[in-house]
């Protein structure tokens, strides 16, 4: 009897043990965005930031100054110890210190926020040195220099000064006149619509003047009785709005505006040479000049300009750059530390962004890097190296890597040591930096590294948060374009039980428009997580980054002018036929699915493809660019007035009949980006037709759907392709 029970429970461990030893599958709740288990499956991070060349560690109760040289931490204080030092109530608490930061090099404060408050805290004299109460206002700007807020209230704009008075700059704002906002649709990189000068005495910003600009009639449905809320929507060729650009001075107390051109805002006038468009706002180091560029409505007549901040005056042209597609300004001048009257600019005027070097004199240009590679982000300046330092994918398309580039003769030095992609953090003098990296098989590593002598310490080495689960198979390669000549990029996940010899049902998951990319050497080939979920079960995913998209220099990116998603379609159908060269891959059943300008080019591969793609999720689809904005339409369409065939051959109204394959569309019910008469136009030619798509749409949601309805969203298209796909 005892050796019975002895072997049942030997039996029992040794089955708990291979239980253990079991690979687990993936939910959505583990992989998606909004999931609750999402946290626990991402590469362990560090929250870090600089204090002048101070490396600290944010974490949520605790902050610890780093040794830059060994890694080791030191404890500089707690939660706790703000929350006490600040006197804060249980109403009032500092809830975390992960965006704490240090404002001022060689100053023990540091700036946090509870919700109700800005508090600057000596943590060495345990107290707070100054105060205000204006963190929850709209569009809040603090400067460090001069201690002042720039914020909005009831849509007027409004300066409270370090000793708390308030400044009321505006009276006539409203929903027509908004001030302090960004404008233009967000596109040229604007992001804001404030910018202090560097001693923080001026402040510039933007007033929009959309009175003019058509509603779009939105509806907030969550009412006894549906609510009009309408939208601003200026769309392509039409009433566009029209923008100033004021400068307030905090010590004489009067605002300017800059005498800019008044560019033309009707549809009517679209050829006018005038620039309407003004974009990446900068001031000279010492305050006194705004420089900012000014682009036609074409966008193919790009102008840098510089204005007397004192009396608005207009000064002097410093650099023009035409093209007969288009010019993209998307970032502001950068001045040199050491010299106030030279500054850095980006352009791809010759093919490739890459760095120039000018002074506010127009002197000539001299370009500082070269090659058929980009220049992806200026990180800052080394005074002492009088260097720049950058990222860019000079080694390969893939890339993302940190270079030291030597202002005086242009050579660059390589500042990383390993291939990926690198996302680095340049500390105030530019003397370190904290790098983030992650390759294809790592997922997360983290140094600091001296910019002058390159040696770099290990803070973090991320294990693999997925070990002990069904990993797929992610793979990455190259095919040529429609064009015989171009390599294109894909990505490729496979079932992690993969076998050649069966046939397996592939999804194409494609986004494709400008500004974007989807395959790096980043974790996984930049695999996003529903691609696991869909390997998991069964299915092959594929991933191309066809001509059009970012990274790849001006004659990639311009290729799709004036016919989006014509040369799109013609190398994603390259990439369907390698696919189909493949024996694993059941060329009977390929679907595909991407969202936005992804929707568009799922709806025009499944109706301008009908026999290849069996199922389709579009998702916010463009259907008629004439229905889009101003800015990125005409951009890339010029207007339905100029470009008549272009627009008629892009309109998926039209291909509404040839839709054969089972297609789901999804929209934000209160898309204001992609409006929902997008889908409501197609769904209208489909009834005329007599063609049948699905539609599902998510009430309250925008362009993208937040929390926990992106998960309902990728269990909604997973089971469209389950149902009629696999």
């Amino acid at each position: 009897m005892m050796k019975t029970k002895f072997l049942l429970v030997l039996f029992s461990l040794l089955t708990l043990s291979a239980m253990a030893q079991e690979k687990k599958f993936f939910t959505l709740e583990d992989l998606n965005f909004g999931g609750t288990n999402y946290r626990r499956h991402q590469p362990a991070n560090q929250w870090l930031t600089w204090w002048g060349d101070e490396l600290v560690r944010t974490d949520v109760e605790e902050c610890y100054l780093v040794n830059k040289k060994t890694g080791r931490e030191q404890l500089l204080f707690t939660l706790d110890d703000i929350n006490r030092w600040a006197d804060s109530d249980d109403d009032h608490r500092v809830r975390h210190l992960h965006s704490a930061w240090f404002p001022y090099p060689g100053q023990p404060i540091v700036a946090v926020g509870n919700g109700h408050a800005f508090t600057l805290i000596d943590f060495k004299a345990r107290q707070i040195v100054w105060q205000d109460s204006l963190s929850g206002q709209e569009a809040n700007d603090w400067c460090p220099a001069s201690k002042a807020t720039a914020y909005v209230d009831k849509h007027q704009l409004y300066v409270a000064d370090a000793q708390g008075k308030q400044h009321q700059l505006t009276t006539d704002g409203s929903r027509d006149i908004v001030y302090a906002r960004a404008v233009h649709r967000n596109e040229f990189g604007i992001e804001k619509g404030t910018f202090w000068s560097p001693d923080g005495q001026r402040l510039a910003f933007y007033r929009m003047d959309q009175s003019m600009v058509t509603d779009y009639p939105q509806v907030d449905i969550f009412h006894r009785t549906a609510a009009y809320q309408p939208d601003k929507y200026p769309m392509a060729g039409m009433t566009s709005h029209a923008v100033t650009i004021g400068v307030y001075d905090l010590r004489t107390d009067r605002t300017v505006y800059l005498q800019t051109p008044v560019g033309p805002v009707s549809g009517d006038s679209i050829d006018s040479p005038t620039p309407v468009y003004f974009s990446n706002i900068t001031f000279s180091p010492d305050g006194s000049t705004i420089y900012l560029f000014e682009l036609n409505r074409d966008q193919n007549d790009c102008r840098l300009v510089s204005y007397d901040a004192a009396t608005g005056q207009r000064m002097a042209e410093i650099y023009s750059e035409k093209s007969d597609k288009y010019v993209e300004p998307l970032h502001p001048i950068l001045f040199l530390p050491w010299d106030s009257s030279t500054f850095i600019m980006q352009s791809q005027r010759d093919g490739y962004n890459h760095l120039y070097l000018l002074n506010t004199q127009g002197g000539a240009l001299r370009q500082l890097t070269h090659g058929e590679w980009v220049v992806l982000d200026v990180l800052g300046f080394n005074e002492k190296l009088k260097s720049v330092i950058v990222s860019a994918n000079k080694c390969h398309p893939l890339q993302r890597r940190l270079y030291s580039v030597s202002v005086t003769d242009g050579s660059m030095r390589q500042l990383d040591s390993a291939e990926g992609v690198h996302h680095a953090t340049l500390s105030t003098s530019g003397s370190y930096l904290f790098d983030k990296f992650t390759a294809p098989d790592v997922p997360r590593n983290i140094d600091v590294t001296d910019v002058k002598s390159g040696k770099a310490t290990r803070l973090l080495t991320a294990a693999d948060p997925w070990a002990g689960y069904h990993q797929p198979v992610f793979e990455s390669g190259t095919i040529k374009a429609a064009d015989g000549t171009t390599d294109l990029f894909y990505r490729m996940v496979k079932p992690y039980d993969f076998d050649a010899a069966r046939k397996y049902p592939t999804v194409v998951y494609v986004y494709g428009g400008p500004h974007a990319h989807n395959v790096e050497a980043s974790w996984h080939w930049a695999s996003r997580s529903w691609e696991t979920y869909m390997a998991q079960r069964g299915y092959i995913v594929f991933i191309l980054d066809n001509r059009g998209s970012e990274n790849r220099g001006l004659a990639f990116e311009q290729a799709t002018f004036r016919q989006l998603g014509q040369v799109e379609m013609l190398d994603q159908m390259q990439g369907v036929g390698f696919l189909k060269s493949l024996p694993f891959v059941d060329a009977d059943r390929i679907g595909v699915h991407g969202w936005s300008f992804g929707g568009f080019m799922t709806i025009s591969l499944m109706t301008h493809y009908p026999d290849v793609f069996k199922v389709g999720v579009a998702g916010g689809p463009v259907i008629d660019w004439s229905l889009y904005e101003v800015m990125y339409g005409e951009r890339y369409m010029d207007t339905p007035q100029q470009n008549p065939e272009g627009y008629a051959k892009t309109n998926l109204v039209s291909q509404a009949k040839n839709l054969k394959g089972r297609l789901q569309i999804i929209t934000g019910y209160n898309d204001a980006t992609v409006v929902p008469q997008h889908c409501l136009s197609f769904l209208d030619a489909c009834v005329k037709a007599g063609t049948q798509p699905d539609f599902f749409a998510y009430p309250g949601e925008e362009h993208n759907m937040r929390g926990h309805a992106s998960v309902h969203l990728h269990e909604r298209i997973t089971r469209y392709f389950d149902d009629y796909l696999k």
